[in-house]
């Protein structure tokens, strides 16, 4: 799938799930749940033990039932393993700027994680595809619509802090797509294995986009 491709799927989805869990035990079936939920976007934290690993199983199980990313990506090393795992974009807690370079060489979305108003210019000018502004719960949906007046060209993707009651909240203040994590993953339902729950609530996030979409 080409970057443009990629990045039109995650922007269309609207939701991008942050899949965090002290075992990777039980996340293909924990993506396939979001996947019947309507989230077309999950990515893949390279906190998760044998991150490579899952991301590889994931692709192989659900193929492009998913757009599969890889998150908390550090360094390029790490960036390009995810490449070759299956990952389609990466995403980072940070601006690095040889991950981007990593990214753009080989045709990949990439989402840099940044907070101030310099550090989301820079990881933009360096081809960042989205900028996630993290984390987001500091300023909330004020600080967000605040980086977007004079940045009206950066797609923001805000992370940490969005959940059921501050999602449409986010949104008017501008997020091309939400990043959400534990809100939405529920480190509960992941270890028992409810994943009822996380279709449930898969679409109630996917519910909110479109309903805030129809009526932008």
């Amino acid at each position: 799938m080409s970057r443009e491709t990629t990045l039109k799927r995650i922007l269309d989805g609207g939701i991008v799930a942050v899949v965090r869990a002290e075992s990777g035990e039980r996340l293909v079936q924990v993506v396939k749940a979001l996947a019947q939920g309507g989230v077309t976007a999950a990515e893949i934290t390279f906190t998760v033990p044998d991150a490579v690993g899952v991301i590889r199983k994931v692709r192989e199980e659900l193929g492009d039932s998913i757009v599969l990313g890889a998150g908390t990506v550090l360094d390029p090393e790490t960036a390009r393993a995810a490449m070759l795992a299956g990952a389609e974009y990466i995403v980072a807690p940070s601006v690095n700027l040889d991950v981007i370079r990593m990214c753009r060489r080989y045709d990949t979305v990439v989402m840099p994680g940044a907070l101030t108003p310099t550090e989301v210019v820079s990881a933009w000018e360096a081809g960042a595809d989205v900028v996630k502004i993290f984390p987001a719960d500091l300023g909330g949906p004020a600080y967000l619509k605040a980086l977007r007046g004079p940045l009206p060209q950066v797609r923001m993707m805000p992370t940490g802090g969005v959940d059921l009651t501050t999602a449409e909240a986010f949104l008017k203040a501008g997020a091309c797509c939400l990043g959400v994590g534990g809100s939405l993953v529920e480190p509960k339902a992941v270890a028992s294995g409810d994943f009822a729950r996380l279709r449930d609530l898969a679409s109630q996030y996917v519910a909110i986009v479109r309903r805030f979409r129809a009526g932008a």
